[in-house]
């Protein structure tokens, strides 16, 4: 499974490279703070793998990072890609890291 931190995110998005950055949060979770991902919670992830680009890299990210690394391992998996990843600590430790 491959992570990204939250500095390799914040270049990504201060470089405008093109990416996806999937939340996998609730939706209570997303509207208290967010980082600009598409929204799609956890349990809707794989019924709605056609609304995600994988022809780009493809970061999932939730509160600390434990439910990305799942959907990422998982999503991986049936897709057989290997441009999928999970950003580390989730946007708590982006928060921490990058915006406080």
């Amino acid at each position: 499974m491959k992570q990204i931190t939250p500095q390799e995110l914040k270049a990504k998005i201060d470089n405008k490279e093109d990416f996806e950055l999937i939340d996998v949060r609730e939706i209570y979770e997303y509207e208290d703070y967010n980082i600009n991902g598409k929204h799609i919670p956890l349990g809707e992830v794989m019924n709605n793998l056609d609304k995600i680009d994988t022809s780009k890299p493809v970061i999932f990210c939730c509160n600390s990072g434990k439910k990305s690394r799942a959907i990422t391992i998982a999503v991986t998996k049936k897709l057989n890609s290997d441009n999928i990843y999970s950003l580390v600590g989730g946007v708590t430790n982006y928060y921490t890291e990058i915006e406080a």
